[in-house]
């Protein structure tokens, strides 16, 4: 460790700000950020750089229309369902 350190050159304030990027506080559950945490480390990068890559893919899915594949996929899975509860709902009206 040096005797002096020569700060002439320093800049007051906390952190130099990145450009495209804003410091934020967020509550993240525990579990969540576990499940990042080891993640990275598993890939040896940055927890908070592959947390934001995941928000940026989620956006960029949810931005996209509707198309009919997915529309028929959704149907698939939720009409069996439907149905159920439509056949249920006919035989407790019969009963009465």
């Amino acid at each position: 460790m040096r005797a002096e350190y020569d700060f002439s050159k320093g800049k007051r304030g906390a952190v130099v700000p990145q450009k495209g990027k804003t410091r934020i506080s967020i509550f993240i559950d525990n579990a969540v950020l576990d499940a990042f945490r080891a993640r990275a480390e598993k890939a040896g990068s940055g927890y908070q750089t592959m947390m934001n890559e995941a928000l940026r893919k989620y956006l960029a899915e949810t931005d996209q229309p509707i198309t009919e594949k997915v529309l028929r996929q959704v149907l698939r899975q939720e009409m069996p369902e439907y149905l159920r509860g439509l056949t249920a709902r006919s035989k407790t009206k019969n009963k009465s």
